[in-house]
């Protein structure tokens, strides 16, 4: 499988990943061309449509941020393949290079190749990659925050709705600059400068907002006295979830990240939405405990999945 004329992820690609992602409809978050343009120069990823399957990749990705599992500089970064038999080529990937690693694999395609080969024998490995599950939850049990396992975030809500003069906007080409604006001012509170994590994060939203006519998300901003508080990026994922890319609030107004949540739910989600992913939580604690506690529907499992040094 020749690999030499992969080329980096434009933004003229959309339809062309957009189709592929309509044909094969993906589980994890990964798969939407707005996060893959998006996180395209923490990722540096390549594409190639290799054997009738998009094959995307980076060779620089786990040199620069990740220790490989192959102890490898050389080691190759792979997204599952997106195709009929996406197993078949990530075998055949394995046969024709050693320094190859995939990774958010599912548990659809970990089942396909237990079922295919013998990965005992071919020296290939399967980790759990737990910091990178993503959390998925009923759409309207996350919308009404309804039940006793719901009631602290319940109030929050309630307390903002009570307190504050309010105004929800559906995202436009009209309010995507407030976005920016709070955004930056976010960053300066949380002070990305000095978290590398949050300034690469910082870089994919720019992108995003650069880029937000083209791209076609959806969201919400919302604002106190015409203050900008809070603001979400989203788009659907597969026939039945969407997906949320970005959520941002100002702690100090309370309970303002319940409040752009439930409002987003109730005005923004696409037709047919029964679940929202939100995405992993990248083993930060605090993040994993937070997610935890809006009570996921299920997790959408990832793998890892390399070739043991010989």
């Amino acid at each position: 499988m020749d690999l030499n004329k992969a080329r980096k992820i434009e933004l003229s690609d959309k339809d062309f990943f957009d189709t592929y992602f309509g044909k094969y409809p993906p589980q994890i978050s990964e798969f939407t061309f707005t996060n893959l343009f998006a996180w395209q120069n923490y990722y540096n990823n390549i594409f190639i449509e290799a054997e009738n399957h998009l094959l995307i990749f980076s060779k620089t990705f786990l040199k620069k941020w990740k220790k490989p599992k192959t102890n490898s500089d050389e080691v190759l970064f792979f997204l599952p393949p997106i195709g009929d038999m996406p197993h078949e080529i990530m075998l055949s990937l394995f046969e024709q290079m050693d320094i190859v690693e995939f990774h958010r694999v599912p548990e659809n395609i970990i089942s396909d190749l237990k079922d295919k080969a013998n990965l005992d024998d071919l020296g290939i490995k399967i980790e759990e990659d737990r910091d990178n599950w993503d959390y998925v939850y009923d759409k309207q049990a996350l919308e009404d925050l309804s039940g006793n396992k719901y009631r602290s975030k319940r109030r929050f809500l309630e307390s903002f709705l009570e307190e504050y003069d309010y105004e929800f906007h559906l995202l436009s080409g009209e309010w995507i600059e407030t976005c920016r604006k709070l955004q930056n001012k976010w960053c300066i509170i949380n002070e990305c400068q000095s978290n590398e994590d949050l300034e690469q994060e910082q870089k994919a939203i720019d992108r995003l907002i650069d880029n937000y006519a083209e791209l076609g998300y959806n969201g919400g901003v919302l604002l106190v006295e015409d203050d900008p508080v809070a603001y979400t990026f989203g788009e659907m994922l597969n026939e039945n979830t969407t997906v949320i890319h970005i959520e941002k609030a100002h702690r100090h107004y309370n309970g303002s990240y319940q409040a752009i949540n439930h409002m987003f739910l109730e005005n923004c989600c696409g037709e047919g939405t029964e679940y929202i992913n939100r995405e992993q939580d990248l083993g930060v604690p605090g993040l994993r405990k937070a997610k935890q506690s809006y009570h996921p529907d299920h997790m959408v499992k990832k793998y890892i999945v390399y070739k043991e040094e010989s």
